[in-house]
């Protein structure tokens, strides 16, 4: 039977020092564990992923020295035993145990009595090393230096409320398919299911969670009343305003989301164009799902010379590739992959796709330009930016204070995700 304690302490290790994703690992750690186990091994890896600052902190503390080299992964086996002992419910025997026990599967009984130590001695002085982590802002916030600094300078009054909510569990928001039911209709299904749940008028389409379920225990999910999405991703096809019979293009869309919930509220001809085919495959799954039709593309949205037929599209749904910096809270390794270095060539390339899809729009055309970051240069000066230098691009204001200068609508982490969104008009 696998150790959950090694398998998240080898998942951690090809995040954080091998560059991999936590999207794409876990489900391969994951295999063949008791849904119990798999939520366990969920809970450990985000909750050091979001604290990790912190346990490298208190194992700096605790350690004579790192350990490195072919040692360097039970450095992570310390990190997880530290973060069940400080922030889990776990009886803490158990967890020392059951993290020492994880070196028979690792091969190292060697370091039993190393890590039974540490976790020991951070037990005696936790307290201490707490109030001194506390000293230091990258471990009193646990996010990387860089980050902190951008997001004190874009958001004076409010940057501390940003990075603890980037800490907090998200929540689970459903968008309910307006082809099937109404929010309403789908609301009271729910109840009839004992389902909790909130409504918000701010998200028309979109119903809260009290707490997050198994999708299969949603009424008629597997016939398509309802999709997973946040709230702010749900803002998306709204500010598009898809109409009957238009000719859409979404710009880099995969998974799929934001393309169903066009279909779902308008008849129209999408075309759903990403660059990566195996993200393009679930596009595909999710129409299927929910039984709507679009044509998929695998092509890239800054090179339409080579995809494009001439005809320009009604609307235009242009959701750039970005930092992501909006849903740290869903994918905590974002924090750890992203260096501060990556937001000027993705601002770059964001400003190569949106130049290169402005002529793809009629006169008289929509585009929505949506982030889920909450970095200014990808976002407002993104699309100032554009705006000055295209007089055929006229500013839409999405609140009274979206100007052309200050454009755009940015969502924080918080009800919703942290997302941004610009729409313009292309003047006839």
């Amino acid at each position: 039977m696998s150790n959950v304690r090694a398998l998240a302490a080898e998942t951690l290790y090809n995040v954080v020092d091998k560059g991999a994703s936590l999207n794409q690992e876990l489900p391969f750690a994951s295999q063949g564990l008791s849904p119990k186990d798999k939520a366990l091994l969920q809970q450990i890896c985000y909750g050091v992923l979001r604290y990790l600052p912190s346990l490298e902190n208190y194992c700096q503390q605790l350690l004579d020295q790192p350990l490195k080299g072919k040692r360097r992964i039970f450095q992570f086996l310390l990190y997880v035993g530290i973060y069940q002992l400080q922030h889990m419910r776990v009886p803490p025997h158990a967890a020392i145990s059951e993290t020492v026990n994880a070196l028979q599967q690792m091969r190292a009984l060697g370091l039993k009595g190393l890590i039974n130590a540490i976790l020991r001695s951070f037990q005696r002085e936790q307290a201490e090393l707490e109030e001194k982590a506390q000293q230091i802002p990258v471990c009193k916030f646990n996010h990387p230096g860089w980050f902190i600094k951008q997001v004190t300078a874009a958001y004076p009054d409010n940057w501390q409320e940003i990075l603890e909510a980037n800490q907090l569990q998200a929540p689970m928001w459903l968008r309910v398919n307006q082809s099937q039911y109404s929010t309403q209709e789908y609301s009271e299904m729910l109840k009839a299911n004992d389902i909790e749940h909130t409504l918000n008028a701010d998200f028309p389409d979109g119903i809260k969670l009290a707490k997050p379920c198994d999708v299969f225990a949603l009424p008629e999910f597997d016939t398509g009343a309802c999709s997973v999405q946040d709230a702010a991703a749900q803002l998306a096809a709204r500010f598009l305003d898809p109409q009957n019979d238009d000719v859409i293009l979404d710009a880099c869309a995969a998974p799929g989301g934001k393309t169903c919930h066009i279909l779902e509220l308008a008849d129209a001809d999408v075309l759903a164009l990403d660059s990566d085919s195996e993200r393009l495959e679930r596009v595909k799954q999710n129409l299927v799902r929910i039984g709507l039709a679009a044509d998929l593309q695998c092509a890239d949205a800054s090179q339409p010379h080579i995809w494009w037929d001439e005809q320009q599209f009604d609307r235009i749904l242009l959701d750039v590739p970005c930092s992501a910096t909006g849903v740290i809270r869903r994918h905590p390794d974002i924090k750890w992959l992203r260096r501060a270095s990556d937001i000027e060539d993705l601002a770059n390339l964001q400003g190569d796709i949106l130049n290169s899809i402005w002529p793809l729009l009629k006169p008289g055309g929509t585009l929505v330009y949506a982030t889920c970051s909450v970095l200014p240069q990808e976002n407002q000066q993104q699309v100032a930016k554009f705006l000055a230098n295209n007089p055929s691009a006229e500013h839409i204001p999405l609140h009274e204070n979206d100007t052309p200068t200050l454009p755009g609508l940015q969502l924080l982490p918080g009800e919703s995700d942290g997302f941004y969104y610009a729409k313009l008009v292309k003047k006839h």
